[in-house]
C-alpha cells in the first residue's frame, strides 16, 4: 500500500509561516489562525506535510481499505488563498457556511483571501462542528 504524503513532521510552524507566506498580510492572518484555531481546537500547531498547519488528529478508514490520519483542523497560507481545512464537504454540513463571508470552496477546503472577509465566530462553529463529526462518525 502507498505510504501517506500527508504525515505529521517535525518542522517548525513560525519558521513554516515566515517562509512559505507570500505576502505580509499572509503572513500577519497566518499567525492570527494559528492563536485561533489552537484556541478553538483544543491542540497545538503541528505541520502536515510540507505546507498545511494542522490541529489534532484523527484516523480515517474507507471502504477501499485505504486508511490514514489527518488533522482535525488546519490551514496553509498558500500564495493564491488561506485554505482553511476545517469543512467536511458533506451536504448536511453545508449550513454551517451560512454567514462565514466571502470565501470559494473546494469538495472540503476553504479558501479566503483575508481574515477579515470572513465572520470569525461562524468559523470557530464550523471547526467545533467538523471536529465533533470527525471525532464521533469516524
Amino acid at each position: 500500500m502507498a505510504k501517506q504524503k500527508t504525515r505529521p513532521t517535525e518542522a517548525d510552524v513560525l519558521e513554516f509561516i515566515q517562509s512559505f507566506a507570500p505576502n505580509e498580510q499572509r503572513r500577519k492572518d497566518s499567525l492570527a489562525l494559528l492563536n485561533f484555531m489552537e484556541k478553538i481546537s483544543g491542540h497545538k500547531p503541528k505541520m502536515w506535510g510540507p505546507s498545511i498547519i494542522g490541529f489534532g488528529s484523527y484516523h480515517y478508514k474507507y471502504a477501499s481499505g485505504h486508511e490514514g490520519d489527518a488533522p482535525l483542523v488546519g490551514f496553509s497560507p498558500r500564495k493564491s488563498a488561506l485554505s482553511l481545512y476545517v469543512f467536511t464537504g458533506l451536504e448536511s454540513h453545508k449550513h454551517l457556511l451560512n454567514g462565514l463571508g466571502k470565501f470559494k470552496k473546494g469538495k472540503a477546503c476553504i479558501y479566503v483571501n483575508k481574515l477579515a472577509d470572513i465572520n470569525l465566530n461562524v468559523l470557530a462553529n464550523l471547526m467545533k462542528e467538523t471536529m465533533h463529526y470527525l471525532k464521533t462518525k469516524l
